[in-house]
């Protein structure tokens, strides 16, 4: 689909480089996991990984990791879902940087909640807006061509809101501004993202080929909690996953669904320079 590039949600060079980039993208890993049952995630696994799928029958290998690494990244965003607060079936929550609407999809069968998704990429939108319809909850699960920072949406519409590994691709200042606004007071945010470790020094040569690949701009750990503070947004709960992803960047690394940045992710996770975090928010 081509950016229409008249369009205000596009309003800098850099937000349509990136919506060029996902509206152009097809990568087998995410779209051959979303396969598997449907439910089409944007982001990475954690968990233990069953080594058994390398092995057995070649003609089936490839089934069986792909199903091995769609369950994987499943358990992550069954952890984001459980870090989400007592969201009820009246509640509206938001997905800010929503993809091809997995993480919304599974928020809507759990919880039974209106939930809105935003993203630059109109190609993802209309994708997972087809999703949404085909399983019968597209009144209640939308996605909009909206700009996570200015969405648009009511203050105090939503109960909660999450990142969920595309905080990198925005300034958190203006992010977390606009999550404030648009939480109820008690409300819960909270995102899983990779950020550069403070205490290593500056970005890595590995964080650096992260970016260059994505297109992105990894934060440091230390701006997540300052802009938080600064946006009234307090943190409840910091989970370092760091140690439970490595696992399926190695088994990643060993499939032909390889996209060529996975030494990158295992190099800056094994030298310290990169984490992997959970952290949950309560906005006061």
């Amino acid at each position: 689909m081509t950016v229409n590039q008249e369009s205000p949600v596009l309003s800098s060079l850099y937000q349509r480089s990136v919506a060029d980039y996902w509206n152009a993208e097809r990568n087998p890993v995410n779209l051959r996991l979303g396969e598997v049952d449907g439910i089409y995630h944007h982001h990475y696994g954690i968990g233990e990984v069953d080594w058994s799928v390398l092995e057995g029958p070649e003609e089936t290998r490839e089934e069986r990791v792909t199903a091995e690494l769609h369950r994987l990244e499943s358990a992550q965003t069954d952890l984001l879902m459980s870090q989400l607060g007592a969201l009820l079936p009246e509640h509206r929550i938001l997905d800010a940087g929503s993809g091809r609407g997995g993480s919304s999809i599974v928020a809507n069968l759990r919880f039974g909640c209106q939930v809105d998704g935003v993203s630059i990429s109109e190609s993802q939108v209309a994708f997972a807006n087809e999703q949404a319809a085909q399983r019968g909850v597209g009144d209640r699960v939308r996605f909009h061509f909206r700009d996570m920072l200015d969405t648009g949406f009511p203050s105090g519409a939503f109960q909660a809101i999450w990142n969920n590994e595309s905080t990198m691709y925005v300034e958190l200042a203006l992010l977390f501004a606009e999550h404030a606004r648009l939480l109820r007071r008690g409300g819960r945010y909270v995102c899983i993202t990779g950020c550069y470790n403070d205490a290593y020094g500056l970005p890595s040569r590995a964080i650096s080929q992260i970016n260059a690949h994505y297109i992105c701009d990894i934060h440091s750990r230390s701006t997540y909690f300052k802009e938080m503070a600064a946006n009234r947004l307090v943190p409840i709960d910091v989970i370092d996953l760091t140690a439970a992803t490595i696992p399926y960047w190695e088994l990643r690394a060993k499939t032909s669904l390889a996209t060529g940045i996975e030494q990158p992710f295992l190099d800056a996770y094994r030298n310290g320079s990169f984490q992997y975090l959970l952290i949950a928010a309560d906005r006061i």
